[in-house]
């Protein structure tokens, strides 16, 4: 098990008492001394670390592990995106971390908070909000709900297109134009003629008038792979 964000090593304590092999990475170098030196967390190793530089890979050596943290906000998406994205990642993490960002984890299509990042969680991962943190359970407390929420691999992608390259250009491309139709947004994204976008669209059983928002995991990779064969 791997926590990210020691901090008061409460986390790291409780993960302890359930039997978990615990390495717990912190950035605060005197945070990381007063966790070093409690006898309670002596079965841990605690690594003093950014967690945005920290060689994941490395310290894994292959083996199977999981994640947990209370992650700082502004880093948790690059921290995040990072382990869901690598290869021989975490089976699962349990983290906290802004409500607005765990939102769009699990937001579904023609929603507010869909959107690219959805796309990206959810290609990888099953998204399993927990519970919910008023800033009143926290001091100082902060000025946005907090969430956590487990994200659990899946044992292959959700969608396999035939152009993984191409798939991730038309998701990136879809909502980079939020406000115009999907194949305005692709054509200027992409730099691509409109027509091929249309035709494109057309075999995807899609309407060139839809936006980016509208569309699911499925019929991004169909369109995909209708722009990989044009």
């Amino acid at each position: 098990m791997l926590e990210i964000g020691a901090g008061t090593g409460t986390l790291t304590r409780a993960l302890l008492d359930e039997g978990a092999d615990v390495t717990a990475i912190e950035i605060d170098p005197s945070l990381v001394a007063v966790l070093r030196s409690r006898e309670d967390l002596a079965r841990a190793r605690i690594v003093q670390a950014d967690a945005l530089e920290f060689d994941y890979r490395q310290w894994s050596w292959g083996a199977r592990w999981r994640v947990a943290g209370n992650l700082p906000y502004n880093v948790a998406t690059p921290v995040l995106m990072a382990l869901i994205e690598m290869e021989d990642g975490p089976d699962s993490l349990t983290v906290m971390l802004q409500k607005d960002v765990a939102d769009r984890f699990a937001a579904k299509p023609a929603t507010p908070a869909y959107g690219s990042l959805s796309i990206a969680v959810q290609y990888a991962m099953r998204v399993e909000p927990l519970l919910t943190l008023a800033p009143g359970s926290f001091f100082p407390p902060p000025k946005v709900e907090s969430r956590v929420v487990r994200l659990v691999r899946l044992p292959t992608p959700a969608v396999r297109p035939l152009d993984p390259a191409t798939f991730w250009k038309v998701v990136r491309g879809a909502f980079a134009y939020r406000r115009k139709t999907l194949a305005n947004s692709l054509s200027l994204a992409l730099g691509s003629d409109r027509r091929k976008i249309v035709r494109a669209l057309e075999l995807s059983n899609l309407s060139a008038e839809l936006r980016g928002e509208r569309l699911d995991l499925g019929d991004f990779a169909r369109l995909a792979d209708a722009l990989a064969e044009e």
